[in-house]
């Protein structure tokens, strides 16, 4: 099991935010963020929000640290991107 996590580079909310992202299933991504303790309520479309002060925490659990550009691309070819405005199927 691997998950990915980018820098708490995206603003919002008047604190930093990173992704936290699955390259298998989305099973594996809300199993991983349960163990954790992060709600349910973080999970947007096809990613984790994580708080910058749960960046550590988040890796030292074994997520593996990545650039945002190589977050969008293994969601894309795990076939799991879910961009904005996109109607759900």
């Amino acid at each position: 099991m691997t998950l990915y996590i980018d820098p708490p580079d995206w603003p919002g909310h008047g604190r930093m935010w990173s992704h936290l992202v699955s390259d298998v299933s989305f099973e594996e991504l809300h199993g991983f963020a349960d163990e954790l303790g992060v709600p349910r309520r973080a999970f947007e479309r096809d990613h984790y929000d994580i708080p910058s002060h749960r960046y550590r925490e988040v890796v030292e659990a074994g997520a593996v640290e990545v650039r945002s550009r190589e977050v969008v691309r293994l969601l894309t070819a795990a076939g799991l991107r879910r961009p904005k405005g996109r109607r759900q199927v």
